[in-house]
């Protein structure tokens, strides 16, 4: 019995680190180096712009671009109010990214994306505009990431109140 209780310990931490090694080789899985950047393969529940920062943070290139297509659960759009300087916002559910582009820029020492996006939902009713959240639904969600040679910087213009891309 004692034998059996210690091999039932053993194959416990065995399975143990063979799902954190798991867990962390799936992380790792999300995105795979191409000739120009990288190439996401997001999955249901991710989080599209986490998932894009922490590539960024991970692979400390310093600026790119962002292209993108999938199955969102939810996608939340803002319109800039320059009024208020603030973003009016509104989510749509259970629809297809037909597309998503923008940029990858460093904003006080950590990634920030400005993109924007196009979904349809079943009726083929489309909406877009500057995407604020995007989190993959059933199936998956592709990004492609060109990384630029330059380092892109974003700055709040205080004039409009909005981060502007700056190159220097």
């Amino acid at each position: 019995m004692k034998r059996l209780f210690g091999a039932a310990v053993l194959l416990a931490t065995c399975l143990g680190a063979f799902g954190a090694a798991v867990a962390a080789d799936d992380d790792r899985r999300r995105y795979v180096k191409t000739p120009t950047g990288f190439l996401m393969v997001l999955r249901r529940g991710d989080d599209v712009f986490a998932e894009v920062t922490k590539l960024a943070e991970r692979e400390k290139f310093g600026g790119a671009s962002l292209t993108g297509i999938g199955f969102l659960e939810t996608a939340t759009f803002g319109f800039y109010d320059f009024e208020k300087k603030a973003f009016d916002p509104r989510t749509f559910s259970k629809v297809e990214m037909a597309s998503l582009t923008g940029s990858i820029a460093w904003q006080s020492g950590k990634p920030s994306i400005h993109a924007h996006a196009a979904v349809s939902d079943a009726t083929f009713a489309t909406y877009g505009g500057h995407a604020l959240a995007l989190t993959v639904g059933t199936g998956s969600a592709e990004i492609t990431v060109t990384v630029h040679s330059e380092r892109l910087e974003r700055e709040v213009d205080p004039e409009i109140g909005a981060n502007v891309l700056q190159l220097r």
